[in-house]
């Protein structure tokens, strides 16, 4: 589904430009997001190779001194962003100012140090994202159904707050009003704080032995995809959240020596079973935060069925799967491919209803799919 099918052509009233300053991944998707709505697009960029790029993947047309608009998106990193707030605000760049960083309490407080209009900035963070980074990895539905935290101040205008709402509403976002200290709590939980996890638990792998990595299966690949990202990127989120990522890692860190405590005691034998115990208890309390993500539209965890299904490796097969699917009227809520090593093929999981197990099931038997 394109956003603009999705939107039905939503325009906001009196939102007819926008500058992108910044044309990295979140830049250069609110860009391309924006340019499905017909809204006029200007980019900057002191990496003019990344605006160039920009410009020739349709996010809009290079930013000139003197040009104005309606709203200035300020897609840099956090210790950046009030920076380049105040050069905007005394170019009279536009009418309303917001940001995409991560963290919010920085930007806010080196904003108002800077003397910046605190009445037309309001901060934002688009919770979105990809593994990969630069405008080459952009898409126009990367927000699509997606939080987008906006973060205004006492001082903020009526105005800004409702031109914000706006730009979200045309990028397919979910706008959620929220307090800095707030967020930056938030995001150290259920972003920041697993990021460095994730890459704790990878950086194990940079020296494990050849025969450990081809043992390697999909749970590991899960724990550690987020590790990939750009470190450079991620430091200066981390230090822009420094405190509330901190009290989160400490808390995990008691967790797992906790735990390592425990199997080590589990070595001898008349402990085990009360060893275990305390193991078994940080497992439970894993499957009970599991349970509290939102689900799909934002509403209660659902649990799924899986139909298990063996694919070559060839172009076409999803696509395959999924048309059987659709005939005979079953919704595929989410996929996931496992590749078998060495083998042309893999293992896909299609989570689906629990009532459409049987369904599916026999459809794809009938069209010649294994399932095992």
């Amino acid at each position: 589904m394109s956003l603009r099918s999705h939107l039905q052509g939503a325009r906001v009233s009196g939102l007819e430009s926008v500058l992108v300053v910044g044309t990295g991944l979140i830049g250069t998707s609110i860009a391309l997001a924006l340019r499905e709505q017909d809204v006029v697009v200007y980019l900057a960029d002191r990496d003019a190779g990344a605006v160039r790029l920009a410009r020739e993947l349709g996010a809009g047309t290079e930013w000139a001194d003197g040009m104005t608009a309606d709203i200035a998106v300020i897609a840099v990193p956090p210790q950046l962003v009030a920076g380049r707030l105040a050069e905007l605000q005394r170019a009279g760049a536009a009418r309303f100012y917001t940001d995409v960083a991560s963290v919010k309490v920085l930007p806010l407080r080196q904003a108002a140090s800077l003397g910046c209009d605190m009445s037309t900035y309001v901060a934002g963070h688009p919770l979105a994202g990809r593994e990969r980074s630069g405008p080459a990895a952009a898409r126009a539905d990367l927000f699509l159904g997606r939080p987008w935290a906006l973060c205004p101040t006492e001082e903020t205008s009526p105005d800004a707050v409702e031109a914000l709402y706006g730009l979200v509403k045309l990028c397919g976002g979910e706008a959620v009003r929220v307090g800095a200290d707030e967020h930056d709590r938030a995001v150290a939980i259920v972003s920041h704080a697993p990021h460095v996890t994730a890459a704790a638990v990878a950086a194990r792998l940079a020296e494990a032995p050849a025969t450990a990595l081809g043992l390697a299966g999909q749970g590991v690949r899960d724990v550690t995809r987020i590790a990939a990202s750009d470190p450079g990127l991620w430091t200066g989120i981390l230090s822009g959240n420094a405190l509330p990522v901190a009290e989160v890692l400490e808390a995990v860190a008691v967790d797992l020596a906790a735990v390592a405590a425990l199997l080590r005691a589990s070595a001898d034998p008349a402990a085990m079973d009360d060893v275990m115990d305390g193991v078994t208890a940080l497992l439970h309390r894993g499957v009970a935060g599991t349970s509290r993500i939102p689900g799909k539209h934002g509403g209660p965890a659902r649990t799924y069925a899986t139909v298990q299904v063996i694919i070559g490796d060839r172009p076409g097969e999803l696509a395959r799967l999924f048309q059987a699917a659709d005939e005979v009227g079953v919704n595929i809520e989410d996929v996931r491919l496992e590749h078998a090593p060495g083998l042309p093929l893999g293992a896909a999981d299609l989570y689906v209803q629990p009532e459409a197990v049987v369904v599916l099931s026999e459809a794809l038997r009938s069209r010649g799919w294994h399932l095992p």
